[in-house]
């Protein structure tokens, strides 16, 4: 794996810990200097430093053709920043903190199932319950045999891989009430009632309005689904955190929440509050 690497260039100040590690997914782990996971079926090692972000595992035509579009690495986030200021000028301490973060261009069914699991739940158990999934139904990942951690090693399962699995089976993972809402989202995924396609290219309130069709799946997890999943930026998922903070520093900010780029203004404060604890 060591021999098969390459460099992608990355804007000045993009994070690639931040974009990772923040939220969007819940497959990445910083572990010795180097960020580990897997997406689109592939476990690969990250390394980011002043030349540039080396991707282990990949290689040159790889990194083009998916880490590059995975990490939105082609999109002006700086005059992103610049327009979400002019609109919410409150925004400059988390847009300074957290500005590095990009939106993930992620598999639409692993953000749709992610959120569904994250329901009232933390991180360290999303990942956990995500984890026995990948290792129970996943197929092999590419490069999943340098894996650090076993689940790694294993692709996200599809919805036909999860279509057949009991409902109590879910329960077991830990999944809880949720399990119910996993079973539903994945025949309903499987069977091709709800058509990924169509939702790419539905006005975004029918988009939400499709998501919302499946069983748990309510206007925070469809905001997710469509921002992370979907690359409808213009998406803001709200949480606790988040409704705190649309409560204090950024009461009566509608424009914020009307903008095209609202999702990246999202995850700006997001990513301020749980690193710092701002807004508590």
């Amino acid at each position: 794996m060591e021999e098969n690497k390459c460099c992608i260039p990355v804007p000045a100040g993009f994070s690639a810990a931040h974009t990772l590690t923040g939220g969007q997914c819940f497959r990445w782990t910083e572990r010795g200097g180097r960020l580990c996971g897997t997406a689109f079926g592939r476990y690969v090692e990250m390394e980011q430093n002043d030349r540039g972000l080396t991707v282990y595992g990949a290689d040159g035509k790889e990194c083009d053709s998916l880490w590059r579009r995975y990490l939105d690495l082609d999109r002006d986030y700086d005059a992103i920043r610049r327009e979400v200021l002019a609109m919410e000028p409150r925004l400059a301490d988390s847009a300074g903190f957290a500005g590095g973060v990009h939106i993930l261009a992620q598999e639409p069914w692993e953000a749709l199932c992610s959120f569904v699991i994250s329901q009232n739940n933390n991180i360290p158990r999303i990942r956990g319950i995500i984890a026995r999934l990948c290792l129970h139904y996943g197929e092999r990942a590419v490069n999943g045999e340098f894996a650090r951690e076993e689940a790694e090693g294993f692709a996200f399962p599809t919805p036909e891989a999860l279509a057949n699995v009991a409902e109590e089976t879910f329960k077991e993972f830990g999944c809880g009430y949720r399990a119910a809402y996993l079973t539903d989202v994945a025949r309903r995924v499987a069977s091709g009632e709800i058509d990924f396609d169509d939702i790419k290219k539905a006005p975004v309130n029918e988009a939400r309005r499709m998501l919302m069709s499946l069983k748990g799946v309510g206007p925070k997890v469809a905001e997710c689904a469509l921002l992370y999943g979907f690359g409808r930026l213009e998406c803001f998922p709200v949480d606790v955190w988040i409704r705190r903070a649309l409560e204090t520093e950024f009461t009566g900010g509608t424009a914020l929440l009307d903008s095209p780029y609202a999702g990246v203004a999202q995850q700006y404060i997001f990513e301020y509050i749980r690193q710092t604890g701002g807004g508590r």
